[in-house]
């Protein structure tokens, strides 16, 4: 998705660059070019991608993942 910014009446380019910078980072833009900037073997992907789920799953034990039962009205 392109992002455009149209400058609103006495906005500066500091005031439009600050929230093209904003926009960026709410469309992860800033997160995607750091994680592109150096190549990542696939097995260091798979390796990132278990120790993710594993601290997912430590979370979900803390915190405990069942609901109760809901009941219909």
């Amino acid at each position: 998705m392109a992002i455009r910014i149209k400058s609103r009446g006495n906005e500066s380019v500091e005031q439009m660059l600050r929230r093209f910078k904003k926009l960026c980072e709410k469309e992860g833009l800033t997160k995607d070019i750091k994680k592109r900037a150096f190549y990542e073997k696939p097995s260091e992907r798979k390796q990132r991608a278990l120790r993710k789920a594993e601290k997912r799953r430590q979370q979900q034990g803390m915190f405990g993942t069942t609901a109760p039962p809901r009941r219909g009205r």
